[in-house]
């Protein structure tokens, strides 16, 4: 029962990540390549983020939101910003479109984050013996991520890429861009400053990541109209 539960939650984590690759025409060009060197960037980045953090931080004795602290986490948090400009623009992507483009970085982003941040605790927990909702709401969590790196994939893309934008959007797209960054802070706000539990939070994540989603496609198809 306890592998069945170990299973469950990790088809639950890293499944959606191989169905978006199979089901979309990231398969068909072949970028799963790109993917993995996404993923490489994403481990560098995150250890950047690990010097950074450990160097500007302290170490809080109490459980409570501290904004200054947070305030520097969201500072740090714009390291992956970094990242993700080093991983649109200066990788080498083989003969795939900006559409792809953006979509492979975001899953190979998305997926690295999964395995860094989820699977050593949903490999010792959910084989507990005892049932929990956590792991399973960490793997919904971990859609929500999923959603929320390709859309932060494609406003970097139309930011950075795209040069014939209208200038009218341009505000929105960084906005956007900003919401979707600062969205570790925005969470953490939420559990430590209002009090929020785990579920809700998770609810607010996946209710968020729908939106930017939808916002970030509408931007994306109304960037791509040819300009009068």
């Amino acid at each position: 029962m306890t592998v069945f539960h170990f299973f469950n939650c990790a088809i639950l984590t890293f499944g959606p990540h191989a169905v978006y690759y199979s089901a979309t025409p990231l398969s068909e060009y072949d970028t799963l390549g790109t993917s993995i060197k996404v993923a490489v960037v994403y481990l560098a980045t995150a250890l950047v983020k690990l010097i950074c953090l450990a160097t500007f931080l302290k170490v809080s004795e109490s459980d409570s939101f501290d904004p200054y602290q947070e305030f520097l986490k969201a500072l740090i948090g714009f390291i992956d910003v970094a990242g993700l400009y080093f991983a649109l623009t200066q990788l080498t992507h083989r003969n795939i479109s900006q559409n792809h483009k953006f979509q492979a970085v975001g899953l190979g982003w998305a997926f690295a984050d999964s395995v860094l941040h989820r699977l050593a605790p949903l490999w010792v927990g959910a084989r507990g013996l005892e049932f929990t909702w956590e792991y399973i709401l960490q793997g919904l969590e971990a859609n929500a991520n999923l959603v929320l790196s390709i859309s932060l994939g494609a406003l970097g893309s139309l930011m950075w890429l795209r040069k014939n934008k209208p200038k009218t959007l341009i505000p929105i797209i960084y906005l956007c861009a900003g919401i979707v960054a600062t969205m570790p802070s925005i969470t953490s706000y939420l559990r430590r400053g209002l009090g929020w539990h785990f579920p809700k939070v998770v609810g607010f994540e996946l209710f968020t990541s729908l939106v930017m989603a939808l916002i970030s496609w509408q931007l994306f198809s109304a960037c791509q109209r040819p300009s009068v």
